[in-house]
């Protein structure tokens, strides 16, 4: 099968959503508001399949335990989307050789309790902040160049939702 993003990075996005149907929000420092909030996600490694990257981005970046992680559905195929000019022109990006990303995206359901939750039990810490939220909301937070991704994501994981 051909590749139709090959220029860009391959990447796994995940919604966790708890018991009352809430997903998980992070806060990046790095962005300015009101465009700070996103999902986890994160790269796949070589050789990683991607429900595996998706499961090791979750532990890395909220410290979650796969283990309290039920795997409820993913969106089959990739959804992609290209990094803006201003971004890619900038000497301090660090993937310039990317048009953008490429995303695999799994939802899951989570099984433990707040305190399951360390943004700092990885040394590459992603986010200051989380909270949850309507999956609704998660548009409107969300840096407008990655909206897109965010309507399908938020379409396709109503079912597991709240609202």
């Amino acid at each position: 099968m051909s590749d139709a993003y090959p220029k860009h990075r391959a990447n796994v996005g995940i919604a966790l959503f708890n018991q009352t149907g809430h997903v998980w929000l992070g806060r990046r420092d790095a962005a300015p508001p009101p465009y700070n909030w996103q999902l986890p996600q994160g790269g796949i490694d070589a050789g990683e399949d991607p429900a595996q990257a998706a499961l090791r981005e979750l532990t890395e970046e909220t410290g979650v335990a796969a283990s309290l992680a039920k795997p409820l559905g993913d969106i089959p195929g990739w959804l992609a989307y290209d990094y803006p000019p201003e971004v890619r022109d900038d000497p301090k990006f660090h993937g310039k050789r990317h048009l953008g990303q490429k995303q695999r995206w799994f939802a899951y359901r989570f099984e433990g309790t707040d305190a399951d939750i360390a943004l700092d039990r990885h040394d590459d810490i992603e986010f200051d902040a989380w909270r949850w939220a309507e999956l609704s909301e998660i548009t409107s937070l969300i840096i407008p160049w990655k909206r897109a991704i965010y309507q399908r994501v938020a379409t396709e994981f109503r079912v597991y939702a709240s609202s």
